[in-house]
């Protein structure tokens, strides 16, 4: 399949480009290079045939639209995605985020693809004492991040809707592994334990997440590109719930560091107390998670411990955690 992948120099998609490119896939990242994109985690792939590269902002409709011809189908991840950055400055994710899926959508529909895969996030569903939201049920997001994510997921279901658009969208619970920016709770936490720094945790600490390794959100990403069903949305999650307590206590044993290390600080406003989603659907597919978390982890500090050469650079630039 010719797949347009934005945001494919980002965390989740450039894992999702080396993926697709095993797979045989022939792929044109597009991306804009803003501060967690990164063309080191594409490095070797220049040269290849079945490859190319174009700096584009996905709100260009001009330049998309003529990136996106030859292809059959578009996976969008590009998007801003952090939720701190999100409240400091909520119109830059409302602009990326609703406007830039609207111009994929605009240009697929132009072009005249396939499918389109709109890629998004379980927190669109906000939080969630006991059990698990299914895709019916109602989104009420709580940051500006999240907001913008649930917009731009009703945006390309109503080109869906409206125009026949082959959309499918995937909602996963929170990603780890290689690639990812230094200001996610996994990355932050363990360069700075790396670089023997405090690592603050919020509030109390007793947020649960679902985490879900970046290969296993890709192979089902992959199943929903081939096999979902058009207008249709597909929750993933591992069931691997960890309260952020827990997950600091783990990272801390990987890293070699004591519970000194860790500095309380104020909980950030709206924080969400509890994700989960209910993944029968896309299991009806065939798919279920094959990375155990616990060596999920200790892989993922490995793979930061190894390569400083990745993520120092990281620390100085825009948004740098130093």
């Amino acid at each position: 399949m010719r797949l347009l992948v934005t945001g494919g120099a980002g965390f989740i998609g450039a894992n999702f480009v080396h993926r697709a490119l095993a797979d045989g896939h022939e792929v044109t990242v597009y991306d804009a290079l803003t501060y967690a994109g990164n063309l080191t985690n594409l490095a070797g792939l220049d040269d290849r045939a079945d490859y190319r590269f174009v700096h584009a902002d996905v709100r260009d409709g001009e330049t998309l639209v003529a990136a996106m011809r030859g292809h059959e189908a578009v996976v969008h991840f590009a998007a801003e995605s952090h939720v701190d950055r999100s409240i400091a400055d909520p119109a830059r994710f409302v602009s990326t985020n609703c406007e830039g899926t609207a111009t994929v959508c605009r240009a697929a529909l132009k072009v005249g693809l396939d499918r389109v895969l709109h890629v998004s996030t379980d927190e669109v569903y906000g939080s969630i004492d006991v059990g698990s939201f299914a895709e019916s049920d109602a989104l009420a997001p709580s940051s500006p991040y999240s907001a913008s994510k649930a917009a731009s997921d009703l945006i390309a279901l109503s080109y869906y809707l409206t125009h026949g658009l082959p959309v499918v969208v995937t909602r996963s619970t929170n990603n780890y592994g290689r690639f990812q920016f230094p200001e996610k709770v996994i990355p932050l936490f363990t360069t700075k334990l790396l670089r023997g720094e405090q690592i603050p945790l919020y509030g109390d600490g007793q947020n649960v997440r679902d985490w879900c390794h970046v290969y296993d959100n890709c192979d089902a990403v992959d199943l929903v590109l081939r096999e979902g069903e058009v207008g249709g949305i597909y929750n993933i999650g591992s069931g691997n719930e960890l309260t952020n307590r827990e997950l600091t206590v783990r990272l801390l044993e990987l890293c070699g560091a004591g519970e000194d290390r860790i500095r309380l600080v104020e909980d950030r406003p709206g924080h969400d107390r509890r994700y989960s989603v209910d993944t029968t659907r896309i299991r009806a597919l065939g798919w279920e998670p094959v990375r155990d978390v616990e060596a999920g982890l200790a892989e993922t500090v490995a793979w930061y411990r190894d390569h400083p050469e990745w993520w120092e650079p990281l620390l100085l630039g825009d948004g740098g955690v130093s």
